[in-house]
C-alpha cells in the first residue's frame, strides 16, 4: 500500500522518509492520478480540518476512493465534539492521572507524534491518546482541578508548530511509524487487493488459534488476493489502515477485544467477530433467553439473582452447574451437589453480576463442537473430557489439562446434532461460532454458543486440513467484494 503525507504546503514537511510520498492537499483533491490510485494509505497533516475545509476533503474523498485516511472524518469529527473529548478524558482517568501525578502547575501541554512524546514517561499517554484519536500530530491541553488533572483540550497538530527542538524526534518517530508498518506487512504481489489484520499475541493465556494455525490463516488470506498482517492490542489505532479484522484473542465485553471490533465496524472494515456477536456469545444469560424463546433444547437452566437464590434446588435440581455470564474457557464455572454449598457460591457469584446461570449438571464423556461460518458448516469434532474430571479443561492452581480433541469428518457427524447446532448458531450473527452440544439419552442438547472459537493446528483441522482456513479467507474476500472496495488488481 502506497503511503501519503498530505500537507497543504510540502516545504512545511521537512522531512524526508523512504517509501513516503508527500503530496500537496490540492493535488491530491483535484489530480486523477490520486483519485485512480488504489491501496493508498493517506496522513493528513492539513493545519485545517474544520468542516468543509481543504483537510476535512483529504480526509472524505481519501475514504470515497477506498484509500485509508488518517485521521479519518469520524476522528476529526470527534475532536471538535466536546461531549467526546469529556468521554476520552474520563476513560483515560487513569492515564492521565499516573502520568502527570508529578506535575507542578495547574496546566500542561502535551505533544503527540505518531504516538509518542519526546519524554518517555508520557508515551503511555501518548500512545493512549492516538489510539482513541488515530491521527500524525495531537495538542493535548491538561487543566488541574480539584479531582485531579483533566484533558481540557485536543487538536490536531500541524507540522509547522513543530518546535525546533522536537524536530529530530519528530523524524524519529515518523521513521519508526512507517517503517514497522512497512516491515511488519507481509511480502505480497500485486495480485493482493485487501489488507487484513488478524488481532493475535504469542502470550494470550488462552489463545483461540495457535501460532501454526495463525500462519495457516495468512497464507489462506493470500490466496484470496489479501494481505494479512499480525497486530497486538498496541495497535489499536491503526486500524483505520486495513480493509478487515480477524480477532483471534478471547474476547469479553469489557476488553480491547471489543474495543478493537467496535472501532473496526466504525470505520467500515469487515470483522470478525463483530461487536454484536461478542456481546450476545459471550453472555450465558442472553443465550438462556435465546434458547427458551427460540425452543433451542438445553439443559434444564434458571437465572439467578438475589431475590431466587433459595430456590435453586428445587429450579434445577443438585448437583447444578453454575456460571458466570461471562464465563469463557470453563472459567467461571463451578459445580456445586449441595443446597448449603450452591448458596454459598451463588451468593459468591452475584458479587461480580446481577444475575447468574444455574443449569442442570448434564455429565457426558465428551462434548460435540460444531464450528459455524455464515450459518453453515464449518467442521466438528469431540472435545474429550479433561482425564478425570467434568470439564474439557482441569485447572490445579497454576496448570491445566486438556482433554483429548478428536476431529470428526463432515459426512459421519450426527445429522440431528448438526441441525441443532446450525439452528442454534443462526440466531447470533454470520460470523465463525463454535456450538457446544452433548447427546444425552438420545436427546441433543446446547450447552453454548460460542464467538471465537478454537482452531488450532493439528486439532480442529486435523482432518479438513486448509479447507478450514479458505473458508475463512473465502467469507473475507466475498464481503469486501460486495463492499466494492477492491483497491488492487
Amino acid at each position: 500500500m502506497r503511503s501519503l503525507v498530505v500537507v497543504e504546503n510540502v516545504r512545511r514537511w521537512p522531512f524526508e522518509l523512504e517509501g513516503v510520498e508527500v503530496v500537496p492537499a490540492r493535488a491530491y483533491l483535484v489530480e486523477p492520478r490520486f483519485a485512480d490510485m488504489r491501496r493508498a494509505a493517506v496522513y493528513n497533516l492539513c493545519r485545517r480540518i474544520g468542516y468543509q475545509s481543504v483537510g476535512y476533503y483529504v480526509s472524505l474523498l481519501a475514504a470515497a476512493r477506498g484509500h485509508r485516511p488518517l485521521p479519518s472524518v469520524s476522528t476529526l469529527q470527534a475532536l471538535g465534539h466536546p461531549p467526546v473529548l469529556r468521554t476520552a478524558s474520563e476513560e483515560l482517568d487513569t492515564e492521565i492521572q499516573r502520568s502527570l501525578s508529578r506535575l507542578r502547575g495547574d496546566a500542561f501541554v502535551l505533544s503527540v507524534y505518531f504516538g509518542r512524546n519526546v519524554a518517555k514517561r508520557y508515551d503511555r499517554l501518548s500512545r493512549a491518546l492516538f489510539n482513541y484519536f488515530p491521527a500524525p500530530i495531537l495538542i493535548a491541553r491538561f487543566q488541574r482541578t480539584p479531582e485531579g488533572w483533566r484533558m481540557a483540550s485536543l487538536r490536531l497538530g500541524a507540522t509547522s508548530e513543530i518546535p525546533d527542538a522536537h524536530r529530530d524526534f519528530v523524524l524519529e518517530s515518523a521513521e519508526s511509524y512507517f517503517t514497522r508498518r512497512h516491515a511488519t506487512r507481509p511480502r505480497t504481489t500485486s495480485s493482493m487487493r485487501y489488507d487484513l489484520a488478524v488481532l493475535w499475541t504469542p502470550d494470550d493465556p488462552s489463545p483461540p488459534s495457535d501460532e501454526r494455525a495463525i500462519r495457516r490463516f495468512v497464507r489462506a488470506a493470500a490466496r484470496q488476493g489479501i494481505s494479512a498482517e499480525i497486530i497486538g492490542p498496541e495497535d489499536y489505532g491503526r486500524i483505520a489502515e486495513y480493509d478487515a479484522l480477524f480477532i483471534r484473542q478471547t474476547t469479553h465485553v469489557n476488553h480491547h477485544t471489543y474495543r478493537f471490533a467496535t472501532r473496526a465496524v466504525a470505520e467500515g472494515l469487515v470483522v470478525i467477530d463483530h461487536p454484536e456477536a461478542i456481546v450476545r456469545a459471550t453472555n450465558k444469560v442472553y443465550q438462556a433467553e435465546v434458547f427458551a424463546r427460540h425452543g433451542i433444547p438445553s439443559p434444564r437452566t434458571h437465572v439467578m439473582h438475589e431475590g431466587n437464590v433459595s430456590e435453586l434446588a428445587e429450579r434445577v435440581g443438585l448437583p447444578c452447574v453454575l456460571k458466570k455470564p461471562d464465563g469463557a474457557f470453563s472459567q467461571g464455572v463451578v459445580k456445586v451437589h449441595t443446597t448449603e454449598e450452591a448458596e454459598a457460591r451463588l451468593r459468591e457469584l452475584l458479587k461480580e453480576s446481577e444475575l447468574v446461570v444455574a443449569q442442570e449438571y448434564v455429565p457426558s464423556d465428551f462434548d460435540w463442537r460444531v464450528g459455524i461460518l455464515d450459518r453453515q458448516l464449518l467442521f466438528v469434532c469431540r472435545y474429550h473430557m479433561a482425564r478425570g474430571h467434568w470439564q474439557i479443561v482441569a485447572r490445579e492452581g497454576a496448570t491445566q489439562r486438556f482433554g483429548r480433541v478428536e476431529a470428526v469428518s463432515l459426512d459421519e457427524a450426527p445429522a440431528d446434532v448438526v441441525q441443532t447446532a446450525l439452528r442454534a448458531g443462526a440466531l447470533f450473527d454470520d460470523g465463525l461460532f463454535g456450538v457446544d452440544l452433548k447427546v444425552v439419552d438420545g436427546r441433543v442438547l446446547v450447552m453454548e454458543v460460542n464467538d471465537n472459537p478454537n482452531i488450532d493446528a493439528g486439532y480442529e483441522d486435523a482432518l479438513q486440513k486448509n479447507i478450514i482456513y479458505d473458508a475463512i479467507a473465502v467469507w473475507f474476500r466475498t464481503r469486501l467484494d460486495r463492499r466494492g472496495e477492491g483497491r488492487g488488481g
